[in-house]
């Protein structure tokens, strides 16, 4: 085969990291964001600039065991350690995964219902649904396509920043710049935003689509063809890099945006996804409020399936069920009945009429203390090398890897005992 031919186009070769750093970026991440922006200001934009090496080793550490084993995270789990730990992983994912996904519908839902007016409820089921059926019914090629794409609604907010009035020397203060008060409020703000940025279901999802993408290109694991390995490493690290720098600097400007705009004119508590879009209209004008509220449904459309889909990873991995999206639904009906079944569960979980904005920053809460157990487990597995072979972690990508661990056990920590 020729150079051309092995040549690949960026698009491709941004992928499974590009997707994983956009969805990040969910509405449970957007409400958190809001919620930080307005309510300290710029006072906590310098963790977006500095927990971008954070989230990217740990991530690019969960691709490489994709990439190199050729299984999950919870597949690794069931193969090479106690079954008592895959138990608890899974189960741990599984809570914050169903919180996360009733928290993001019901955001979409009240935002939808502020451009066109209707029941919440009904908006959210149909949200849900939507996601389901294009995720059982649609090829994974085609799919995947469309999870790129989808990434784009992420610009909105970018453009939110351009129409309002930000001044920018208080805003490279406080990104650049780190400082913290310790007390309660920083504390519980602290662990929302690493929750969101560092979370669970990311990491199932990112091993997972290396796994899906080695069955599309039709290409073994990495153990198995090391000669590849140089430049497959290179792909993932390029993607992860580019996918979660994407990610940062969309939360670093939400919460530019919120600041510039709800803090500056007194608005320092959201009750609401609705009230956050709602109060960037008097202020920003209309143009922002529709940006604002276009981003959390694109956001939401992205990172709902990727939710349930890292929920049905685990669960399929765990029990030996045929797993994949490249499958079609009667090859593996318990992969597809566990993401239909998250998803009705975070549905469900609307019922309660839990304020959406609270749960989209307590659900990010969860995460971050589900975060640091998790990933020990994955530092083990990438350091292991009966799993992994000569592929072993190691150098920058090890040390970033554990103190990315550190710093989620210091951040759950200061929350537990603040």
């Amino acid at each position: 085969m020729s150079g051309n031919k092995q040549r690949r186009s960026p698009l491709e070769v941004l992928g499974p990291g590009l997707v994983t750093g956009a969805a990040d970026d969910d509405p449970s991440g957007i409400g958190t964001y809001s919620q930080v922006g307005a309510q300290f200001g710029y006072g906590l934009a310098w963790t977006m600039f500095f927990g971008f090496p954070l989230l990217a080793s740990i991530q690019a550490i969960c691709a490489r065991i994709g990439a190199t084993t050729g299984k999950g995270i919870a597949q690794n789990l069931r193969q090479h350690y106690s079954p008592w730990l895959l138990r608890a992983v899974v189960l741990m994912l599984l809570a914050a995964n169903v919180i996360n996904l009733g928290a993001d519908l019901g955001a979409m839902g009240a935002v939808l219902a502020l451009i066109i007016p209707g029941p919440v409820l009904l908006f959210t089921a149909l949200f849900g649904l939507a996601s389901v059926l294009l995720e059982v019914f649609l090829s994974y090629a085609r799919y995947a396509r469309i999870l790129k794409w989808t990434t784009l609604s992420l610009f909105s907010y970018v453009a939110v920043v351009f129409v309002a009035d930000v001044p920018w020397g208080e805003a490279a203060w406080g990104t650049f710049v780190p400082h913290f008060t310790f007390d309660k409020p920083h504390a519980m703000a602290l662990v929302a935003i690493f929750g969101t940025t560092i979370s669970p279901y990311l990491f199932f999802w990112q091993a997972g689509q290396e796994v899906e993408e080695q069955h599309r290109r039709h290409i073994k694991p990495l153990h198995v063809s090391p000669r590849r390995a140089g430049a497959e490493l290179r792909r993932i690290r390029t993607d992860t890099l580019v996918g979660m720098g994407f990610s940062h600097l969309t939360a670093l400007f939400i919460v530019i945006a919120t600041a510039a705009t709800l803090h500056a004119n007194g608005v320092t508590d959201i009750a609401s996804a609705a009230d956050a879009a709602l109060a960037l209209r008097p202020i920003a004008g209309d143009f922002a409020f529709a940006l604002f509220a276009v981003g959390i449904i694109g956001t939401g459309l992205l990172a709902v399936p990727i939710l349930a889909g890292s929920a049905a990873y685990a669960l399929s991995e765990t029990f030996g069920w045929t797993e994949g999206l490249d499958r079609k639904p009667r090859e593996a009906k318990a992969f597809y009945g566990a993401i239909a079944a998250a998803t009705l569960g975070g549905i469900a979980l609307n019922l309660i009429q839990i304020d959406p904005m609270r749960a989209l920053y307590w659900a990010a809460v969860v995460n971050g203390l589900l975060a640091p157990p998790l990933m020990v487990v994955t530092m083990l597995i990438a350091s292991n090398r009966v799993v992994m072979g000569d592929l072993v972690i190691g150098g920058w990508l090890r040390f970033g890897g554990w103190l990315s661990t550190a710093v989620m056990w210091v951040v759950a920590g200061v929350f537990l005992f603040s």
